[in-house]
Parts: C-alpha cells; sequence; structure tokens
C-alpha cells in the first residue's frame, strides 16, 4: 500500500510548540508515521467524529489531547487539522 502525504494545517504547526513544551512530540511523531502508513490502522484506535466534525477522524495523544485528521483518498494525503486540545 503506498504511503500518505501528511499534510499540517496552519493551526497544527501552531500546536506543534504546545506538543513540544509539553513533552508529546516522541508520541505524535509516532502517531503521524501511523497515519502516514494507514491514516485507518486500527491501533491505537481512531474515532470517526460526528456532529459539525463529520469527515474527520481523530487519534489520543494523551487524556487530554488529540489529533485531529481528515483524510483525503483521492489525493493520497492526510490533512492534520489540530494537534493540541480536544476538539476546539
Amino acid at each position: 500500500m503506498a504511503r500518505y502525504e501528511v499534510i499540517l494545517t496552519k493551526a497544527a504547526v501552531k500546536d506543534a510548540d504546545n506538543i513540544v513544551a509539553a513533552g508529546l512530540a516522541p508520541k505524535v511523531r509516532k502517531l503521524l508515521a501511523l497515519i502516514e502508513e494507514d491514516p485507518f490502522a486500527p491501533y491505537p484506535p481512531y474515532e470517526k467524529l460526528l456532529g459539525n466534525l463529520t469527515g474527520l477522524y481523530s487519534r489520543r495523544i494523551n487524556i487530554q489531547h488529540r489529533l485531529v485528521y481528515q483524510v483525503l483518498t483521492e489525493e493520497h494525503r492526510v490533512k492534520v487539522l489540530r494537534m493540541w486540545s480536544h476538539y476546539e
């Protein structure tokens, strides 16, 4: 299976500073590598988001923070929208 191109939005790039400061960078790097290989890999589990976030997915960074992303299947890209907070 071909790899997905991972793209970070401006908000996600901004979140990266908080991730580094909180010591969560190694965990986020692992999650980004995972979704680059397969954004639908079953472990660690992902959530399909609902409501105004329908079409987005999230994976847990820790108990408080989530990596929120959109899969652009046709383009073989994953757009990371946020990496900090919980669905803001």
